[in-house]
């Protein structure tokens, strides 16, 4: 029997970012109580929210509904990532009229993705991986990214903490914290190492989650370099070589999503 639960998730989530991205986008200082970093910044999540979330969470949750299992997975990626970006929506845009709407976004996004996973691991009973190199590179891959973020955001916290001032990237945006920082740090890398460190130990639920990580990653990997495309293009100060990076690591994390899907054989329950 086809879930009919994902499409009613999906369509009104899909109405709402429809609405608040075109209205962020196409309303003429939209988001002027923001610095120009962080205008930047909403604008061009607008454009990949409107032109790529949008198209993708229609397209993964009409073919989730019709038993296809790859658009499943990648269908609990596209709902991860619109939970990470709208609580930042939620809590480091000032205060304006889409306020509910985003809160809106943020909650079908996250009961989405916890609809994924519940669903999927009470149907999970077994695995048969053909090429089982395929967990082990792919859950030292995890391990290692989150590692390397780890490092990467600390070796901002830690001197700024030390020197008792604020990080360049909270006074660019004009925020209290940096939001990514926040959730990467306390809820996005501990889940990736732990879902690296399930893959490595043969564990039912790494392999639920990897294909839905390696789908957030594409997709994250995408905004990066967009962002520091659109940044560059609005006179702000912008390292487009981030763009060049975040190219590779993209096509990093499709060849392993592809690799992945080609050698998961689940056995699930009726």
């Amino acid at each position: 029997m086809r879930d009919k639960t994902i499409l009613l998730l999906s369509f009104p989530l899909v109405a709402l970012i429809i609405t608040v991205s075109y209205i962020g986008l196409f309303t003429p200082g939209f988001y002027t109580a923001e610095t120009l970093n962080w205008q930047a910044q909403s604008v061009g999540q607008d454009m990949i929210d409107l032109f790529l979330l949008a198209p993708c969470l229609i397209v993964t949750s009409v073919l989730a509904f019709r038993h296809n299992r790859t658009a499943l997975m990648i269908w609990g990626g596209v709902v991860l990532y619109l939970t990470y970006t709208f609580t930042i929506y939620c809590f480091d845009i000032h205060f304006n009229k889409l306020f509910f709407f985003y809160c809106l976004c943020l909650g079908l996004s996250f009961y989405s993705f916890l609809y994924f996973l519940v669903t999927q691991y009470k149907k999970f009973l077994n695995v048969q991986l053909e090429n089982k190199s395929v967990s082990r590179f792919t859950g030292i891959y995890f391990i290692i990214i989150a590692v390397l973020f780890y490092i990467l955001w600390l070796s901002e916290i830690v001197p700024s903490v030390f020197q008792n001032k604020i990080p360049k990237s909270v006074t660019d945006t004009g925020l209290f914290t940096n939001a990514v920082q926040v959730i990467d740090l306390s809820v996005v890398l501990p889940g990736i190492f732990i879902t690296g460190i399930f893959l490595l130990k043969g564990k039912a639920m790494g392999f639920i989650l990897t294909p839905v990580i390696l789908s957030f990653f594409v997709l994250m990997d995408i905004t990066i370099g967009m962002l520091a495309v659109v940044m560059k293009m609005k006179g702000v100060e912008s390292d487009v070589t981030i763009t060049a990076i975040m190219v590779l690591l993209t096509l990093l994390s499709l060849v392993l999503l592809i690799w992945h899907i080609k050698n998961f054989r689940p056995i699930l329950f009726k």
